[in-house]
């Protein structure tokens, strides 16, 4: 019987089949966790504020998956705030990412603060559907309120 008599069809299939999960091994897969990634970041920080309030440092985000993404952070708000502060061996959690690279970006942030001397700091900022919950122990003086945004890029 020639190749393309409807008799010959069901022979073929096995090869087809074959070749249809041949090419699919090939194709590149989408790397996606099944689930949320468990991401944290170390950093040091230093800052001013005279009304308008700014902080810069630097960190490293690691994650579950062994992934590891150097960052620059910048704090930038205005309020009604004094100071000058430090903040050394900080920490930070995320919640809500499933790749490393969903870290960065501008979180909206707000606080009150008041502290002279060593302090302890606790704040949570957000950007859409992640969080970071920020922890850290510093030195300096400070008083007020602000608004403003910080600000995680890649180094």
């Amino acid at each position: 019987m020639p190749p393309s008599s409807p008799a010959s069809l069901p022979s073929l299939m096995p090869w087809v089949l074959g070749l249809v999960l041949l090419v699919g091994s090939l194709s590149p897969t989408i790397a996606r966790a099944d689930g949320p990634l468990d991401c944290k970041l170390r950093f040091n920080m230093q800052g001013w504020s005279v009304f308008y309030k700014t902080a810069e440092g630097e960190g490293t985000v690691t994650c579950s998956n062994g992934e590891r993404l150097p960052v620059r952070i910048t704090s930038r708000g205005g309020g009604i705030t004094f100071g000058k502060s430090s903040i050394d061996n900080g920490r930070g959690e995320f919640s809500g990412i499933y790749n490393i690279r969903e870290v960065l970006g501008g979180y909206a942030a707000a606080e009150a603060h008041a502290g002279a001397g060593k302090s302890s700091k606790a704040q949570v900022v957000t950007k859409g559907s992640v969080s970071l919950a920020l922890t850290g122990t510093g030195s300096g003086w400070d008083i007020g309120v602000s608004i403003g945004n910080f600000v995680l890029s890649e180094r």
